[in-house]
Order: C-alpha cells, then sequence, then structure tokens
C-alpha cells in the first residue's frame, strides 16, 4: 500500500480552469481527448455551469490534448504542471498560464490572424468589383496576395514545428496539419518538416505512423 501511495505521489498534476461567454456551451458536456493507440481517447470530462468548468487529475508525462464539444474538436491545449486557464468565446479560444500554453497560444493568436486575412480577400474582391476594377486585374492581386498568405502560413507551421520539435507540440501541430488531408501523402512541406527532424519527433506513434503510410502511398502511385 505504501508502495502504491509512493507511486501516485510521484506523478504530476494537471489543472484546467475554464470559463466560456458562449451562451450555447452552458450547461454542455466537455471533454478532453488525447491520441493513443491509434485513436482520440478521452481522458476527462466536465459540464460547463454558469460560464464556468474545471479538469484536473494526474499525467505521467506532458500531454498534447483537444478539447471537444461531442464530436467538435475545439482547440488544442497542453496538460502539463501548473494552473491552464482557459478561456472559450465566440471568435477566440485560448489557453495560457504554463510555458507550452503560451507558446501554442502564441502560434494560434498569429495563426488565427492569417486566416481572417485570407478570409477577407472575398470582400476584397467585392469592394473592387464596386469601384469598377477590370477583372483581369481583380484576379492578379488576389491571386498575388492569396499566395503570399499561403507561404507564411506555410513558413508559421513549418517554423513552428521545427521549433518544437523536442517537445509534445511539433508532433500536436503536425498532426492537425495533416488531418486535413484525405490520406497520408508526403507533401514539399511535409518533407521539409520532417528533414532533419529529431528522434523524439520522427519517434511520436502519429508521425511514425503517418510517414509509412505516405510512404506506402508514394510507392503505390509509383506503380500505377
Amino acid at each position: 500500500m505504501l508502495g502504491l501511495l509512493t507511486l501516485f505521489s510521484c506523478r504530476s498534476q494537471y489543472a484546467v480552469t475554464g470559463s466560456s461567454s458562449v451562451d450555447e456551451l452552458e450547461g454542455k458536456m466537455l471533454t478532453l481527448k488525447v491520441y493513443a493507440d491509434g485513436e482520440m481517447k478521452s481522458i476527462d470530462s466536465t459540464r460547463v455551469v454558469h460560464g464556468k468548468f474545471t479538469f484536473g487529475g494526474g499525467m505521467d508525462s506532458t500531454m498534447l490534448a483537444n478539447l471537444f464539444l461531442g464530436d467538435l474538436s475545439l482547440m488544442p491545449i497542453v496538460l502539463e504542471e501548473g494552473e491552464v486557464r482557459l478561456s472559450i468565446g465566440e471568435t477566440q479560444q485560448t489557453a495560457t498560464g504554463t510555458p507550452l500554453n503560451d507558446t501554442l497560444s502564441g502560434f494560434i493568436q498569429r495563426k488565427t490572424q492569417l486566416d481572417a486575412q485570407m478570409a477577407e480577400l472575398p470582400h476584397l474582391e467585392a469592394r473592387m468589383i464596386m469601384d469598377g476594377t477590370n477583372h483581369e486585374d481583380i484576379a492578379y492581386e488576389l491571386g498575388k496576395q492569396s499566395q503570399l498568405l499561403e507561404a507564411e502560413n506555410d513558413r508559421l507551421i513549418t517554423r513552428f514545428i521545427r521549433d518544437n520539435y523536442n517537445n509534445v507540440l511539433g508532433p500536436g501541430i503536425f498532426m492537425i496539419l495533416t488531418s486535413s488531408l484525405p490520406y497520408p501523402v508526403l507533401t514539399p512541406q511535409i518533407e521539409e518538416i520532417i528533414t532533419n527532424a529529431t528522434p523524439y519527433f520522427l519517434g511520436h506513434p502519429y508521425v511514425k505512423e503517418y510517414i509509412k503510410r505516405a510512404e506506402e502511398n508514394r510507392e503505390k502511385e509509383k506503380n500505377y
């Protein structure tokens, strides 16, 4: 019994204090899920009451989790020692208070800015049409801005993953990046990311399995 108490007392503890200003979340159940054994598994859940909610428990190591509402992923969050302050608003979600969450929050903020600039392009097109700009000039200008924003977005993600090869953020953002693809494939951006990657990153179960399947798919395409 004493040995078991010693074992559990040595485990790290995570604590998440959350607030929500989204009326639709009131009374709803939120769940924390982590990637394990090839799938997302629930490790904790709580209900939003009067705009407040909390998570907490023990962990063997720092983990990157995702906050879910049902099957909808709301945001990533790092479970590490210390108290994480999580805020959910209509247009922005943040997790701060611990080193890796502060780093992740800065990345998400910049990514959100780029996404907003990209979303503004159709409105810019409408204004240019109303101003009487010809279609060729509109296509050229919007195409140039779109390419610049896409390139900056790719650089941001690639740089962030490389800067965080040796902690949970690198593999975690890689997982989010590749989840938007229809199947595992080695795009130029992904090849740039895995080139000179560290053993920690390449040894992550998701990263390792993704690269294996992407290489298999590439060989299949060669044989067609």
